[in-house]
């Protein structure tokens, strides 16, 4: 495994994710704060992906 990997907090971004989705939901939550929530949660997603496809792998080597 990279360094970029180990540093991953996988449960951190997931929770994260969570926290994005529910005030996504939230009749209160402006379209522009959505925008940059959507946003952000395309960054978490991403790593999310990058770090499982290494632990793959790593697994697999």
């Amino acid at each position: 495994m990279n360094m970029e990997t180990e540093k991953f907090d996988y449960t951190k971004a997931v929770r994260e994710l969570e926290e994005i989705a529910a005030k996504v939901e939230d009749p209160s939550t402006s379209l522009d704060d959505i925008g940059a929530l959507v946003k952000r949660s395309r960054e978490l997603i991403e790593a999310c992906r990058n770090y499982l496809r290494s632990v793959r792998e790593s697994i697999e080597s």
